[in-house]
């Protein structure tokens, strides 16, 4: 059976730390649809979930589709799973692996959403997602509960060089890979078993200020789109 494969890229107006980002043009083209582009080079399908007037009167390109989403999904505190859970009944993708594409991550390559899609497809993991290394002292962290400290991992690593500690990663939200029935079953992101493609930290960067976007538009002018 062949497989059914589709892009899905969030995109609301609102945004109280860069207003209209999703709008910002990146290499010519606005973070959108430079977002729904790539996931139509690699699913053969996009579609964008968006409150954007500007977005939804205009006529998508080929294989990208338009999905008006409600404005009560469109405010800052709605979380992710419920614009997911919404568009999957709304374009009844009950039967669809997802690849859920952020707008403001322009520096990710073709390369990691299909690095992505072929751990998906060859392990067992309910959801695979892109991560990238972070500082390994995090893992001398913990909490206090009632004057005792809980380690985050192992409470030996509190006494370990931090050569010594294993390297730590952490999901830089570019692409997310997941099946429509395991989202609806667990509902929500299923997180039971959770693969991880790295992605280097030039290609990581998440625009949510004017200052992140200007560092994009550096890094981009150095990096190869492919």
């Amino acid at each position: 059976m062949v497989q059914k494969v589709v892009a899905i890229v969030p995109a609301r107006a609102g945004s109280k730390g860069f207003p209209g980002k999703n709008m910002q043009l990146f290499e010519g083209i606005p973070l959108y649809l430079r977002a729904a582009l790539q996931g139509v080079r690699i699913a053969g399908r996009a579609l964008i979930s968006t409150d954007i007037d500007e977005v939804l009167q205009i006529e998508p390109p080929a294989g990208v589709n338009l999905s008006r989403r409600p404005d009560e999904l469109a405010a800052d505190t709605t979380p992710m799973e419920e614009v997911v859970k919404y568009v999957i009944e709304k374009e009844s993708l009950y039967d669809f692996t997802l690849v859920l594409l952020q707008a403001t991550s322009p520096l990710r390559r073709d390369a990691d959403i299909y690095n992505a899609l072929e751990l998906f497809n060859n392990s067992d993991h309910d959801l695979v997602m892109s991560v990238v290394q972070k500082e390994r002292g995090v893992l001398k962290c913990g909490t206090v509960n009632n004057g005792c400290f809980v380690a985050v991992r192992d409470p030996s690593y509190c006494f370990r060089n931090r050569q010594q500690l294993p390297e730590v990663y952490a999901p830089n939200g570019a692409i997310y890979v997941f099946s429509a029935k395991a989202f609806l079953d667990a509902e929500g992101f299923p997180v039971s078993s959770i693969g991880a493609v790295p992605m280097a930290l030039e290609h990581s960067l998440d625009i949510d200020s004017k200052e992140d976007y200007e560092a994009a538009v550096k890094v981009a002018q150095g990096v190869s789109a492919g």
